[in-house]
């Protein structure tokens, strides 16, 4: 049985989502770096690290066993099964971040993505859309290690991906990354501007105000 999270809390959690070669880790990653009250969700994931990956830094690695109690006792946010590993988001983990005024970013795909507005109504989804088809396959190309088939099956995959767009809350077009980020930044500031989180961390001059 799904909990829904709280309706409202301190903090803002983000989630951006896209297809494979939109850019969506380039930018998330460049919008952490600008901006230091914003942190990222660290995802549980059944796979073994890689290189030189730790555990609780990239990822909470954990046995399927594991995996499948905290599905269980409902412990995850959103979780899905990506060729042949799980990967969740901690409920709890997200909702102490919340609480503490913490702004969230989290990194998933869009069935993720609609599974966490439906238990967290307040969280702001994002998706990352490429300009178009044709520069989504150079970018695809432009990685170097992907074959033939894969590139077709991720193209293939894409096409579901983006008609989901329309079910997010704002749309960035990634054709020029400054531009892109700058949108996301704009995202972002624009839902720390808004009434209740303004009620909320500006407590001082709404009092002045009259208006609580």
């Amino acid at each position: 049985m799904n909990t829904p999270l709280p309706l409202d809390t301190p903090g803002n959690l983000f989630v951006v989502s896209a297809p494979s070669g939109a850019g969506k880790s380039s930018l998330v990653n460049a919008l952490l770096e600008l901006d230091a009250k914003l942190a990222a969700s660290i995802s549980h994931t059944t796979r073994a690290p890689r290189g030189q990956e730790q555990d609780g830094r990239e990822y909470w690695f954990i046995s399927r066993e594991e995996f499948r109690a905290k599905i269980e006792h409902d412990d995850f946010l959103e979780w899905a099964e990506v060729v042949g590993n799980l990967y969740g988001t901690s409920k709890a983990g997200i909702e102490a971040r919340l609480a503490h005024g913490e702004d969230v970013v989290l990194e998933i795909d869009f069935q993720g993505a609609l599974q966490v507005k439906q238990m967290f109504p307040m969280a702001t989804l994002i998706f990352i859309l490429p300009p178009s088809w044709e520069e989504l396959r150079l970018r695809l190309q432009r990685r170097g290690d992907t074959e033939p088939d894969v590139i077709e099956r991720r193209m293939a995959n894409a096409r579901v991906e983006v008609a989901q767009a329309k079910h997010f809350d704002f749309v960035v077009v990634n054709a020029l990354f400054e531009t892109a980020l700058f949108d996301l930044k704009a995202i972002v500031h624009a839902q720390r501007l808004k009434y209740a989180a303004q009620l909320r961390h500006r407590s001082a001059v709404f009092q002045a105000l009259d208006l609580c």
